[in-house]
């Protein structure tokens, strides 16, 4: 029996950690939304299209030569053959992905191909037909509203903006903080025009990672996971 659990939250919420972990564990293949939104991004500034125009954004996604690896022991990101897994994660990257992430026409090309690997995953791909870990913005809402499991992974704004300036930066003190404040909450801000991660849908489980570390934050999912099967057995 093969299981889709969709994770949604806002930036710096520890999604795509979490996430990994949890598919890790469980032998499910592991799919990073955002990092096909930031290989959008990539491609549309590789390739010269504005970022403010929207029609051309659309289309070069639509055009987009992207496969994405769902292996979470090693997921990849390739772009016409170019691995970009660390190009994506820069902070120029960070700091214009949301141009792409709020295109509607972008979006809807991004999310068919979600869906795709998804719907992949449930009978074969990667998983054999175990099941996949999706996370990202509007997961669960709009890519897979009929996941088996779906998870509003959330924290504090204090705690997010910690997390994102370790990760980033090697420490939470103010100045990381106060360099990594735009990324984070700028970027929700403009995303949540488009999409709601911030409050749980009907049917979507909230778990509030503020006060977990890591290990727990998973083992928090994972008993939903388990939960959910239960009730599916």
């Amino acid at each position: 029996m093969s299981t889709v659990v969709a994770v949604d939250g806002p930036s710096g919420s520890g999604k795509s950690s979490v996430s990994r972990e949890v598919a890790r564990r469980l032998g499910l293949a592991y799919l990073d939304t955002g990092a096909m939104y930031r290989a959008a991004t990539w491609w549309c500034l590789d390739q010269g299209v504005p970022l403010t125009d929207q029609a051309a954004v659309a289309q070069a996604v639509r055009d987009l030569p992207l496969v994405v690896g769902v292996d979470p022991s090693g997921p990849t990101v390739v772009v016409d053959g170019r691995d970009v897994g660390v190009a994506i994660r820069t902070t120029e990257i960070s700091s214009r992905v949301s141009a792409v992430a709020t295109n509607l026409g972008a979006r809807a090309e991004l999310g068919r191909r979600q869906r795709a690997v998804i719907d992949a995953e449930r009978t074969g791909g990667w998983s054999g037909g175990r099941g996949v870990v999706a996370e990202g913005r509007d997961i669960t809402t709009v890519v897979a509203p009929d996941a088996d499991v779906r998870v509003l992974l959330t924290a504090s704004e204090e705690a997010r903006l910690a997390r994102r300036a370790r990760e980033l930066h090697g420490t939470d003190d103010a100045a990381a903080i106060s360099a990594t404040h735009d990324q984070v909450v700028r970027r929700d801000a403009d995303d949540s025009t488009v999409v709601q991660f911030h409050v749980a849908a009907d049917g979507v489980v909230t778990v509030d990672s503020s006060e977990l570390d890591l290990e727990q934050t998973v083992d928090a999912v994972l008993d939903v996971v388990e939960r959910a099967r239960g009730t599916r057995a």
